[in-house]
């Protein structure tokens, strides 16, 4: 199970396409062995929920076209339970676990939430890691 593997780890199990990216080689050349290029803190997922599946599908695509994530994955029919103006609220959405440099986070957040159909877009992404 990834979550379990130390963090050092986890990074080996990310797709080709984000290694090259924090490599800053081209995805369709080869991977370095192992990730041996990888500088620690240099990638970052972050967490964002959309409301359907054809909005997750329209930013995930244009986040993915405008460079600012190297891969997005969609994650279908999740709950979402949370405080919404005094009030407990319950709601299917979809969430999108976006792939990114560390350096792209500010600019991705900032797109993000131009686009995005929320009043307040929630988002989290983790801290670069200096491992």
């Amino acid at each position: 199970m990834p979550a379990l593997l130390p963090v050092t780890s986890r990074f080996l199990l990310l797709p080709r396409a984000l290694l090259s990216m924090a490599s800053g080689s081209s995805p369709s050349q080869p991977s370095p062995a192992s990730g041996s290029s990888y500088v620690p803190g240099s990638v970052s997922a972050a967490f964002v929920t959309c409301p359907n599946e054809k909005v997750a599908k329209e930013i995930a695509r244009a986040v993915v076209e405008k460079r600012l994530a190297a891969c997005v994955n969609l994650i279908p029919q999740i709950t979402s339970i949370y405080e919404w103006k005094g009030k407990i609220e319950e709601d299917s959405e979809v969430l999108m676990m976006i792939k990114t440099q560390s350096s792209l986070v500010p600019a991705l957040t900032d797109f993000v939430r131009s686009v995005h159909p929320y009043e307040v877009a929630e988002s989290y992404h983790d801290e670069p890691c200096s491992c």
